[in-house]
């Protein structure tokens, strides 16, 4: 079993910066994709941005140029620097993280509120 702890949510004003840790523990021997989703009242989970083992990311073109993901892969462990913060960034932001053990299993974390006030 694998679980995904989020931590740095909270409330902002416009045109401010949150940063949003992941972290894994338990039956890891790598991980491969970690990113992360968030969904806003009312609408459907979106990706955020996405990471690979090797470094390479994808962004959601809201985020493009305001968030940046990065990883630590010997804390397993991944961030989502954001800033600019718009009002429509506000939801429930969640961590996924593709874990290879025996075979690929799919996680996520519980979720962490991000509110962002005008």
């Amino acid at each position: 079993q694998v679980q995904l702890v989020e931590s740095g949510g909270g409330l902002v004003q416009a045109g401010g910066s949150l940063r949003l840790s992941c972290a894994a523990s338990g039956r890891i021997f790598s991980i491969n994709r970690m990113a992360w989703y968030r969904q806003a009242p009312g609408k459907q989970r979106e990706l955020v941005a996405a990471i690979t083992s090797g470094g390479s990311t994808n962004y959601a073109d809201s985020v493009k140029g305001r968030f940046t993901i990065s990883r630590d892969n010997a804390e397993n462990t991944v961030f989502l620097q954001m800033n600019s913060l718009k009002p429509e960034d506000t939801a429930v932001y969640y961590c996924n993280a593709m874990v290879v053990y025996t075979t690929t299993y799919n996680y996520w974390g519980q979720g962490t509120q991000v509110t962002v006030s005008s």
